[in-house]
């Protein structure tokens, strides 16, 4: 079995602001804090998954400013093999973060370098054969994540698309292509216009996503958990485990990298989604999205604090 993750998407530069709550139109208003952090989906989730105990190549664009340098340093002092990180003139993506109290956040993205692909890297399309799947999210151009669809599905590599970073306008003729597409329930209920506020009504909105095409919906629930809907069978369902939260901010990319992480594992349904639900859980009790990922063994502790130590052969 190959253990190895292939994460193709974006990097950002984030430029934490804590503030009381939103500012309203025209309002000035104090912030508590600020601080500037590496971000962005792709770079989330090739560090959750190197952290979680895979090798992990990432493949990305980075700026020629100043953000570039500390951002690749953050991904290799993670483990993450970074030489398919290309450089190109101009800004580095960068997002901007409004943390409340609670964990809540707005976040604005501009994508700067991750807007720059024309086209995968021959040593891109290389390295997709030697992987056990590959993970890709919305932050980045469409063509690009068709490119690397249509080229993972003809080696018959297995590939799961995150819909964060689309707002939920995920192109539809990837729907096909992607083995396990992962929206949280607001972007399923934008590809669907269809409700999701209950489980019922998102198994309803996972079928008719099917109905066109997608394959194994992986829907991310916030409070809620987290529901696995397969093309055929019952929907597998892991409620969200109990903790503080101080910061949400790429609670959804720990998610799924943890989930893909626990595919190319070999895991089954149920173990992988809590798996996924337990890393995702350590990852809102941190500020930041890279700084917050946890790793494997991090995650096993919390599965055996939590009862589920009968289960921990699985992780192993």
């Amino acid at each position: 079995m190959n253990r190895s993750l292939l994460v193709i998407g974006s990097i950002n530069a984030d430029l934490y602001v804590e503030v009381p709550r939103l500012p309203g139109p025209g309002e000035t208003i104090a912030g508590i804090d600020a601080a500037v952090r590496p971000g962005g989906k792709g770079a989330n989730q090739a560090v959750a998954a190197s952290r979680l105990g895979v090798e992990t190549w990432f493949a990305g664009k980075l700026g020629s400013d100043a953000y570039a340098p500390p951002l690749r340093l953050a991904l290799e002092g993670a483990g993450v093999e970074t030489d398919l990180i290309e450089q190109v003139d101009g800004p580095t993506g960068q997002a901007v973060i409004l943390l409340q109290s609670g964990g809540d956040n707005s976040i604005i993205v501009v994508g700067g370098a991750n807007r720059e692909w024309v086209e995968l890297d021959e040593r891109v399309h290389a390295r997709l054969r030697e992987v056990g799947a590959v993970l890709l999210q919305c932050e980045i151009p469409d063509a690009i994540n068709l490119e690397a669809a249509h080229a993972a599905r003809a080696l018959g590599v297995p590939v799961i698309l995150d819909a964060g970073g689309s707002g939920g306008a995920v192109l539809p003729a990837l729907f096909p292509l992607v083995d396990i597409l992962s929206p949280n329930e607001h972007e399923l209920s934008v590809l669907t216009s269809l409700p999701t506020t209950t489980n019922e009504e998102v198994v309803a909105a996972a079928r008719a996503l099917q109905a066109r095409g997608a394959h194994t919906l992986l829907v991310k629930l916030g409070a809620r958990g987290a529901m696995l809907v397969p093309e055929q069978g019952k929907p597998v369902i892991h409620s969200a485990f109990q903790v503080n939260v101080v910061d949400t901010t790429g609670a959804g990319d720990c998610f799924t990298a943890a989930y893909a992480v626990a595919t190319v594992g070999g895991m089954q349904p149920q173990a992988r989604l809590r798996f996924a639900c337990a890393a995702s859980a350590l990852s809102v009790m941190r500020k930041g999205a890279i700084p917050s990922m946890p790793n494997r063994e991090a995650v096993k502790r919390f599965l055996m604090n939590n009862n589920h130590e009968t289960d921990l052969a699985a992780y192993e």
